[in-house]
């Protein structure tokens, strides 16, 4: 390549460099629209992914009464609760987002400011959904 090719390419054209995964979550501040968007396609998959293991569960539990025993007494476990709540916390946060979803479908709350205060409002629905089902979980009420 003549030098006068290689000193064109420096001054004028963009360096554009690989990206990690980092740099796109922690840098870059998303709006609730996007969080929401994100965190729905995640819990989606959590859902997809675990349901043959749900199944799986409901299924053995519907043999016999010891067997439902045996399964009821696995919830009595912290770390089964907590995985319980990790799920109920994708489900919610599934169903709240795709609610929201199914309303933009109508064409209704499709500008920016609306769409952002929906996002805003299914976090808080989910969260507060979910911290109830925590609640009742572990036994509060």
């Amino acid at each position: 390549m003549s030098d006068a090719v290689r000193e064109a390419g420096k001054q004028g054209r963009p360096q554009f460099r690989n990206i990690g995964i980092t740099d796109i979550t922690l840098k870059v501040r998303q709006p609730p629209a996007a969080v929401v968007s994100i965190l729905h396609r995640i819990s989606g998959a959590a859902l997809f992914l675990m349901l043959p293991f749900l199944l799986y569960l409901l299924q053995e539990s519907l043999l016999s009464e010891t067997s439902y025993g045996h399964f009821a007494g696995m919830v009595d476990n912290a770390f089964v609760k907590l995985i319980l709540l990790g799920l109920s916390w994708a489900y919610l946060h599934h169903f709240t987002a795709g609610v929201r979803h199914l309303v933009m479908d109508m064409h209704l709350g499709l500008d920016k400011g609306t769409s952002q205060k929906t996002a805003v409002w299914v976090f808080v629905v989910s969260l507060a959904l979910t911290a109830l089902v925590g609640l009742k979980l572990f036994g509060v009420f």
